[in-house]
């Protein structure tokens, strides 16, 4: 291991507060839309890395998380919403041109990245005291919030955001403490600064419950059975209870309906879309035509699904929680993202042999 790889060894927050996209990308895969996939976010944090390698800076971004303060889909009001499309010019015959559907969706979020950083750098101030950390942090914060305003979010250009009493506007780092009381206490302070707000943690024990709970009524249920099985809503005539408005009137036929599967408090919970598997071998780059990178590796791919929960950032316990990680298996194909969030009330975790294969 060289010297540059064993002196990163601090970590950081870098928080990107309340930051405005506008008409980010809402088709987050073939199956779902409604918000960005993980994997823009993923690309947000690998294009900022380059930009801060280009820039000469040391840090190195491991992980990705995300709160979402506001969100505006652009439809149509009405029992069945489309997509509010955009009106093409006129082709060269003075038709109208094709149009492809594009979902955009105004959002306002806070983005969290935890950031590997070298000691050294971080004392290069002075003696090393906290004011020196501190200094050397807001210098790259605002080299860093400079970055980020030429970037977009999920294909949205980022808008100006205008300072508001009592919340933290501009981008911020601080050092994570090693010490696991302090660092609870640090994140306890830290979280209510994202409220009001929901965080996107992953919840793959729910669709391996699913699965599970299904085979047992349709034994060859496939993995895509439970996660669109989980993924709407299954109303069916269930059984009334007695209350004190059938004892008034015990002649009442008023058939109830609900979906046993989905319990009272169990959450908000979403199909998502976590990465990719690859349907073919790696090719050598520049072998496909029309990439756009011809000089890198380049492999066919469809979209790998899960679930995932919105919970609000003052029930998280750990900074952990609140992240995602990339992922890659080059044997295997397998491209996702992995959260940290573990569910107290499941025990049940994907292996990577596991993953749903909805071919």
């Amino acid at each position: 291991m060289s010297h540059a790889m064993k002196d990163f060894h601090a970590r950081a927050l870098l928080v990107l507060p309340r930051l405005r996209v506008q008409n980010a990308n809402a088709v987050s895969s073939p199956l779902t839309h409604g918000f960005p996939s993980i994997t823009a976010f993923t690309g947000l944090m690998w294009a900022l890395q380059r930009q801060l390698t280009n820039a000469g800076m040391p840090l190195r971004l491991e992980q990705v998380g995300m709160v979402c303060h506001r969100h505006e889909e652009q439809v149509t009001d009405g029992y069945v919403k489309t997509f509010r499309l955009t009106r093409n010019p006129l082709n060269k015959d003075g038709e109208s041109a094709a149009i492809v559907e594009e979902g955009r969706i105004h959002l306002e979020l806070t983005v969290v990245f935890e950031v590997k950083l070298p000691a050294s750098q971080l004392m290069a101030h002075g003696s090393g005291s906290a004011l020196d950390q501190e200094a050397r942090l807001s210098e790259w914060t605002t080299h860093i919030a400079d970055i980020v305003t030429r970037m977009r979010i999920a294909g949205g250009t980022l808008l100006f955001v205008h300072p508001m009493p009592g919340t933290r506007t501009r981008p911020w780092m601080a050092v994570i403490p090693e010490n696991h009381e302090e660092r609870a206490r640090m994140f306890a302070r830290w979280r209510r600064q994202w409220l009001p707000g929901y965080a996107l943690v992953g919840r793959d024990d729910l669709l391996a419950d699913r699965h599970r709970a299904l085979r047992n009524e349709l034994p060859d249920a496939t993995l895509l059975d439970a996660w669109l099985d989980a993924a709407r809503f299954n109303f069916r005539p269930v059984p009334d209870e007695p209350s004190e408005h059938k004892a008034e009137n015990p002649n009442a036929k008023k058939q109830r309906w609900a979906d046993p599967s989905k319990q009272k408090g169990e959450g908000w919970t979403v199909p998502i879309p976590v990465g990719y598997a690859a349907l073919t071998k790696t090719l050598p780059a520049g072998e496909v035509a029309n990439a756009r990178d011809a000089t890198t590796p380049f492999v066919f791919v469809e979209s790998v699904y899960s679930f995932g929960q919105w919970i609000s950032p003052h029930r998280l316990n750990d900074l952990q929680e609140l992240m995602w990680r990339p992922e890659t298996d080059a044997s295997t194909g397998l491209y996702r993202c992995r959260s940290g969030y573990v569910h107290a009330g499941s025990a049940t975790t994907w292996a990577d042999d596991d993953m749903p294969d909805f071919d």
